[in-house]
C-alpha cells in the first residue's frame, strides 16, 4: 500500500474534520449552491490546503500523496462542492513552479491557510478544450497588462481572490501566443457573472468570469516570458486529470459501497434481497 503510517493518521484525521465540519452543512450548501468562505479558512486551520507546498511558503512540506489523502478522505465523507483539488493541486503548483519569488510570498502563504481562494480560468464560452483557440487577450500597455474576455464554468470563480488567466499575449500565435497571467480579484475590470446551475456538484460554485480593460501589473505575468503559458499547461494538466481520475475511483467506491449497505437491508416479497 502507497500509505505509511504518518498517511494514515493524517487520513483518519481528514475524515474526522471532514465528517464534522462539511457534512453538516452540505445540504444546506447544495440548496445556496456553494459552500461557506469561511470553510475555506476553517480547512486551512486543519492543514488540509495546499499540504504539498514547502514550509518556506507556509505549506506542510508534504507531497502529493498528501493531496491524495485529503480528496480521498473528502469524496468518502461525501462532501460536494469544495473546489480544494483546483485550489490546491491545480493553481497553487503553477505558482510554485513558475512564479516569481514575489508572486509566491504573494499568494502561496494565503493559499494555505485558505485566506485566499485559487481558480483557474481556461474554458470560454465558444472554446472548450481547444485552448489555442481562445480569445481572451492580455496587451502590454508599458508596465502593465490589460485583459479583455471572458471565462466560463471556472471552479471556485465565486470566492476566487487570485485567478490564473489562460490569455492570448501574441493573437496571431496559436500555441506559442498563450500567457498566463495572475490577476487579483480586486482588480478593476474584473467582474463576477453567474454562479451556473449544474446536473451535478450543485454545491460547487462554477461561475462565469469577465474581464474588461482589466489592468494588472506585467510583473503578474507566470513564468517571466510570454508565450510559454500552453507549455505550462501541458506540463501541469497531467497531475489535474490524475487527481479526476482519483477522485472518481474513491466516489465509486463510495456508491457501490452505499448500494451493498442499502441491498443487504432490502427487503421484497417478505424476504432479503440478498
Amino acid at each position: 500500500c502507497w500509505k505509511n503510517d504518518e498517511l494514515r493518521i493524517f487520513a483518519d484525521s481528514a475524515q474526522r474534520f471532514f465528517e464534522k465540519e462539511f457534512v453538516p452543512h452540505t445540504e444546506r450548501w447544495i440548496d445556496q449552491g456553494e459552500i461557506d468562505r469561511e470553510a475555506w479558512r476553517t480547512a486551512g486551520a486543519a492543514g488540509l490546503l495546499c499540504t504539498d507546498i514547502p514550509v518556506e511558503y507556509g505549506g506542510a512540506g508534504g507531497d502529493f500523496r498528501h493531496e491524495t489523502v485529503v480528496m480521498e478522505e473528502m469524496h468518502r465523507a461525501g462532501v460536494v462542492g469544495f473546489g480544494h483539488q483546483v485550489h490546491s493541486t491545480i493553481v497553487a503548483p503553477y505558482i510554485l513552479h513558475y512564479g516569481t519569488e514575489a508572486q509566491k510570498q504573494d499568494w502561496l502563504p494565503k493559499m494555505v491557510t485558505g485566506d485566499a481562494v485559487g481558480a483557474i480560468a481556461m474554458t470560454e464560452p465558444n472554446t472548450g478544450s481547444d485552448l489555442q483557440s481562445i480569445r481572451t487577450s492580455a496587451v502590454r500597455d508599458g508596465n502593465d497588462y490589460i485583459i479583455n474576455g471572458a471565462k466560463t464554468y471556472i471552479t471556485n470563480g465565486q470566492h476566487a481572490d487570485v485567478v490564473i488567466v489562460v490569455a492570448k499575449t501574441d493573437p496571431n500565435a496559436r500555441a506559442k501566443g498563450i500567457s498566463l497571467i495572475l490577476v487579483d480579484a480586486k482588480s478593476a475590470g474584473f467582474e463576477r457573472g453567474r454562479n451556473l446551475k449544474k446536473m451535478g456538484q450543485k454545491a460547487a460554485d462554477t461561475s462565469e468570469l469577465f474581464f474588461s480593460d482589466c489592468r494588472v501589473p506585467a510583473s503578474n505575468l507566470l513564468g517571466g516570458e510570454e508565450g510559454k503559458g500552453f507549455y505550462q499547461l501541458m506540463q501541469q494538466l497531467p497531475q489535474e486529470r490524475l487527481s479526476i481520475a482519483q477522485a472518481a475511483v474513491v466516489c465509486t467506491e463510495r456508491a457501490i459501497a452505499i448500494t451493498t449497505d442499502y441491498v443487504k437491508d432490502r427487503k421484497a416479497f417478505g424476504q432479503s434481497v440478498m
